[in-house]
């Protein structure tokens, strides 16, 4: 846990992204494997499916992709073993989804930048529970990428994930999560009390509090 949620680990930034202002969320891990597996875990369906979603569609540089269930979006960059690009459409509204993958000693360092316009996701959804929002998910995503490396050829347990997102465990990891998002936000310039009461908005939407 101290290396999930390591301020060293997650930051957000306001930044100009396509002529107008933009909110980003930034998650990074090292795992214990390599660049090239790393690429292998995070683009192939078969192993995508294992850890984070099934996906399908045209997996190609321009393609369209789809998540069951959640975001679809184009393919805009894809230079293996190291940059993928990606749009990512939800709910009526485009975001962006960066990937980076770089050496880090003997393991392999993943940086994710989550991209939004502050217009394009709804003044009032932003001024109600800011990046920790995306950044929760993330943080659960990356968990399961976590246990996927350390058992690449088994099946994603469902049944286990939904039990553990209610147990006392799951609810603890997105509250500690939500509470470090919220830490960053106000590190971003964000009045420390707002980041805050937006952490709390948004672990109560995902821990159902």
């Amino acid at each position: 846990m101290g290396q999930v949620f390591g301020s060293e680990f997650r930051r957000v930034e306001n930044r100009d992204h396509l002529g107008k202002p933009a909110i980003v969320a930034v998650a990074i891990r090292s795992y214990d494997t390599t660049v090239d597996d790393l690429w292998e875990a995070i683009t192939t369906p078969e192993r995508l499916a294992r850890w984070f979603m099934p996906v399908e569609g045209d997996l190609t540089l321009g393609g369209r992709y789809q998540l069951k269930g959640n975001a679809g979006g184009t393919i805009t960059r894809c230079e293996r073993p190291a940059a993928l690009d990606v749009t990512w459409e939800a709910m009526g509204s485009t975001s962006w989804v960066n990937v980076r993958l770089t050496p880090d000693g003997s393991k392999a360092r993943f940086t994710l930048e989550h991209i939004a316009h502050k217009d394009g996701i709804g003044e009032e959804h932003l001024k109600q529970f800011g990046p920790g929002a995306v950044g929760i998910g993330w943080d659960l995503g990356l968990f399961g990428l976590e246990r996927h490396l350390l058992a690449p050829a088994v099946p994603r347990d469902q049944q286990w994930v939904e039990t553990w997102l209610v147990s006392s465990d799951g609810k603890g990891f997105m509250r500690a999560s939500g509470n470090a998002w919220g830490e960053a936000h106000a590190a971003s310039g964000e009045d420390p009390g707002e980041a805050r009461a937006k952490a709390e908005r948004t672990i109560a939407a995902y821990t159902g509090a």
